[in-house]
């Protein structure tokens, strides 16, 4: 068929399908018919309906575009190549290479235009409802003359089936966050075989129970001005987030692949692609056909927003904020002797940064417990959207995915708590923070068997160590008050996630603790002109130690983050034996000291002092250790 003889918008979509099928073909690798399926969709957002500007692609009031469904990555790497951004037909053709910009699930700060890193199923979902939460508060605060954008999402049957999209869609039905559309792809199809194998939920009653507007246009996939009007209505409702529904076929129109799970992955060969391309009329023999009409096409598109864009001169991190904590540290420097538990210490330097930055902050139902409740702010709502207090509810893998998705989206540190020992429920989103260096702040307290009388459900013994095994990850675990006070200075000048690990119980301010030092990840808090060996301790093992040391001859180090440590040679001293002394696995520890005091099992119910004697955290194990 005579390229001159096709609808323009017809062909562009037809281009689309032709990359989706050869990008992961020539790299063996990948995944083609959801991409092949949602290109009426793609085209119509980024034709017709996002605000963007592929010249300016960090232009702080554009749309924000998720792909959740993030194993479809050569759909939203095509839509950049052809609107204009910094990807070129080139980079398509290196799809899923070596160091290429088109990995095999779109990465953010590694391919411009990608806005989260996506991958892992419901991630981007949750994504999404953080960076609604941001645009909103964020055009509460500074105004809709500056900030005014909306929220767009692809997720799929794999995305929805995660719990963590219902954490998610609870969360923001619950907010009403009216700037979030998200656009359910609903292909019936999962690896395994029909979504009926193991999915029968009705999606239209589910999200309108979370309080959604639901659009289900049912078969209208291939029809791109439904697809518009649909996209238009959810526009429209400033008052609830909007769920559109279109039930694709995944890799469609081949003549022999529609419909099939096969087409998830990389099915399309050499026959296949031929035979699905003389169907749409593209050249049978061309790989990576894209004429120039349907490149020009597009660049108008991409471009469509750009004086806007120029004439955009409002920063938000010119909005950030300042923060100060030094007349905090002053006050517990003159307090040494007194009892506080590190969390309470936490709380009270977060609620000094709040004042003045750009923070939203809240725990999963355990705002109080956690330290993140702060004094006189008001919580934020869909009638207060610009408060600073968030109440996540139990909804911990939400909760950490949003916090990404509040970061990535800029002008907003948010900081979210829980107890240490459920911060597994949220390590898919704590890793994928790490992965993209997104800033925030996690507050997780109750850090050890010191909790006590809620038994070893509740008492975390691999945690710390599963957390610092995260690369990318900044763990702290303060001593005292005053290295609380360290650990935030820390977090807030750092450029990534930072964990903080905080006591529940109170610990004695230490005379010999460093503010300073601390940042350093390890000094000598204690020492001994002939010491017979060196203890290494961190958080309220610390001060164990330095009891210990009143009646033996040792130095003691305080540790409260490996990750700060930029070199371990002030720690060495062959001479004499180390040993490292903290109230959890001692997995790692082999690293830093010849021996482990810690605790290799799980807790037990009884008063938090009496399970870390009989766990073996006391004098006694410190000895035989040293012994």
């Amino acid at each position: 068929m005579a390229e001159t003889n096709l609808d323009i918008e017809s062909l562009c979509i037809d281009v689309i399908r032709g990359i989706a099928m050869d990008a992961p073909h020539k790299a063996r690798s990948g995944h083609q018919g959801t991409a092949m399926a949602l290109a009426p969709l793609a085209h119509v957002l980024f034709s017709r309906v996002l605000r963007y500007s592929a010249e300016h692609p960090d232009w702080v009031n554009r749309d924000r575009f998720i792909l959740s469904a993030g194993h479809a990555s050569i759909l939203q790497y095509a839509m950049l190549y052809l609107t204009g951004y910094k990807l070129s037909l080139d980079d398509i053709k290196e799809f899923r290479q070596w160091e290429s910009l088109t990995p095999g699930h779109p990465e953010v700060g590694h391919t411009e235009g990608i806005e989260v890193t996506t991958g892992p199923l419901g991630q981007g979902f949750a994504n999404a409802v953080g960076m609604a939460i941001s645009e909103r508060w964020m055009r509460e605060q500074y105004g809709s003359e500056n900030i005014d954008h909306r929220i767009y999402a692809i997720c799929g049957d794999g995305d929805l089936s995660e719990g963590i999209s219902h954490e998610a869609a609870s969360f923001a039905g619950q907010q009403k966050l009216g700037r979030l559309i998200c656009i359910y792809d609903d292909n019936h199809i999962t690896i395994d075989g029909p979504t009926e194998l193991s999915l029968q939920d009705d999606a239209v009653k589910r999200f309108e129970a979370y309080g959604w507007e639901v659009i289900d246009i049912g078969e209208s996939g291939e029809d791109i001005d439904e697809i518009e009007k649909a996209l238009n209505k959810a526009k429209a409702n400033e008052e609830l987030p909007s769920l559109i529904i279109i039930r694709s076929h995944i890799g469609f129109p081949s003549p022999t692949l529609t419909d099939s799970p096969s087409a998830h992955g990389y099915a399309f060969k050499d026959s296949e692609i031929a035979e699905t391309k003389q169907v749409m009329g593209l050249p049978q023999n061309e790989q990576f056909y894209v004429p120039q009409d349907v490149v020009k096409f597009y660049k108008e598109a991409g471009s469509r927003h750009t004086s806007e864009a120029l004439l955009s001169t409002w920063n938000p991190k010119d909005h950030l904020g300042t923060w100060n904590l030094d007349d905090i540290q002053s006050e517990y420097e003159s307090k040494v002797g007194e009892t506080v538990a590190t969390r309470v210490a936490s709380g009270v330097c977060l609620n000094k940064a709040a004042g003045t930055l750009a923070m939203i902050a809240g725990g999963a139902d355990l705002t109080g417990n956690t330290g993140t409740a702060l004094s006189g702010s008001d919580h934020i709502s869909s009638e207060n959207p610009s408060g600073k207090q968030l109440f996540f509810g139990v909804r911990e893998h939400a909760m950490g995915a949003i916090m990404n998705g509040i970061a990535l989206h800029g002008g907003v540190v948010p900081v979210g708590g829980t107890f240490l020992v459920f911060s597994d429920y949220m390590r898919p989103a704590i890793r994928l923070a790490a992965l993209t260096q997104a800033k925030v702040i996690y507050s997780f307290t109750h850090d050890s068997v010191g909790v006590g009388e809620d038994g070893p459900t509740h008492q975390p013994v691999e945690q710390i160590m599963s957390l610092r095994a995260i690369p990318g990850l900044l763990v702290i675990r303060p001593a005292d008050a005053k290295e609380t006070v360290a650990a935030w200075k820390t977090a807030l000048a750092h450029n990534g996630p930072t964990a903080l690990i905080l006591s529940r119980q109170n610990l004695p301010i230490l005379e010999g603790t460093d503010v300073r030092k601390a940042q350093d990840g390890a000094y000598i808090i204690h020492d001994h002109e002939s010491p017979e060996a060196t203890l290494i301790a961190t958080g309220s093992e610390v001060s164990l130690c330095l009891d210990f040391a009143n009646n033996h001859a040792v130095r003691v180090i305080s540790m409260p983050s490996w990750e700060l440590l930029e070199s371990e040679d002030h720690l060495a001293d062959n001479s004499i034996p180390s040993v490292s002394v903290e109230a959890g696995i001692t997995l790692g520890w082999s690293r830093y000291a010849d021996v482990n005091v810690g605790i290799d099992r799980f807790g037990s119910s009884a008063p938090g002092d009496i399970v870390m004697d009989k766990l073996g955290i006391n004098h006694e194990s410190i000895q035989d250790a040293i012994s």
